[in-house]
């Protein structure tokens, strides 16, 4: 079971890359992110003609998170829990979770927290929290395959960024954001590609559109897949698929595909 996580950086303006990258790929599922509109706006009959249904958690011209899949969609679940009694979430769509094929997958949007310090910043920790609650209380119990994608906007370590140094104080590589990484992988979850890959360094999910990011390889590695155990043992491959970030007109994220094997 091939499940791959790709932020598009607006599904209308990447249409033709993502449909593109759909045919070649084959994933069985595909989490998207930052699709920038609404349920409505979203091209349903493209994706469809290409043989994948979908759920979609949309809003107008940000955020925005869906679930493709070649296979059933069941019990869907759209926003993080904890929203309501916060306060917060009302307009931001970046959680949706479903089961395929008798895994539970979900599609992640992470706040990405700069400048720091600030509101901004204390928003994505607190959203970090409540993904880890979720994770603790409803989907490790359920003791079934978890599989979590997304754009995590977390570089874990120094190993998944350019420049570290300059990136010392970006929210993206603060203590606490990896700490709060740590923290959800803490709970008994594997980040799938690290787990294959222990020791690669340079090897990037993100390069800024500026400055030519692409062309001298300055990227960040924020797209990620953490796994529960039953998924982990399933685990059986896991990469960084470059190829659509060096087309014309992409988003700025490339996706990362893992590989399970079939229940």
């Amino acid at each position: 079971m091939k499940i791959a996580t790709f932020n598009v950086n607006s599904i209308k303006a990447r249409l033709p890359r993502v449909l593109e990258w759909l045919e070649a790929a084959q994933p069985d599922v595909a989490l998207l992110q930052e699709l920038k509109c609404e349920e409505a706006g979203f091209p349903g009959l493209e994706i469809e003609a290409l043989g994948y249904k979908a759920e979609v958690l949309g809003q107008k011209s940000y955020n925005g998170v869906a679930i493709l899949s070649r296979h059933p969609i069941e019990d869907v679940r759209r926003g993080l829990p904890g929203a309501d009694e916060m306060g917060e979430d009302a307009d931001q769509a970046r959680y949706i979770e479903a089961t395929v094929r008798g895994v539970r997958v979900a599609s992640i949007y992470l706040p990405n927290g700069n400048p720091t310090p600030g509101p901004k910043f204390d928003y994505k920790l607190r959203w970090m929290a409540r993904l880890k609650t979720h994770v603790e209380e409803t989907l490790l119990p359920s003791e079934q395959p978890v599989a979590l994608g997304g754009d995590y906007n977390v570089c874990p370590t120094d190993a998944d960024v350019y420049d570290p140094e300059g990136f010392a104080d970006d929210a993206l590589c603060r203590p606490e954001s990896r700490a709060a990484f740590r923290a959800l992988v803490n709970l008994g979850l594997t980040e799938a590609w690290r787990a294959l890959h222990p020791n690669a360094e340079g090897k990037y999910s993100y390069w800024d559109y500026g400055g030519g990011a692409w062309q001298k390889d300055n990227g960040l590695r924020i797209d990620h897949f953490l796994l529960s155990p039953q998924a982990a043992d399933r685990l059986v491959a896991c990469e960084i698929d470059r190829t659509p970030r060096g087309k014309e007109k992409p988003s700025d994220h490339t996706p990362v595909v893992v590989e399970l094997q079939a229940g």
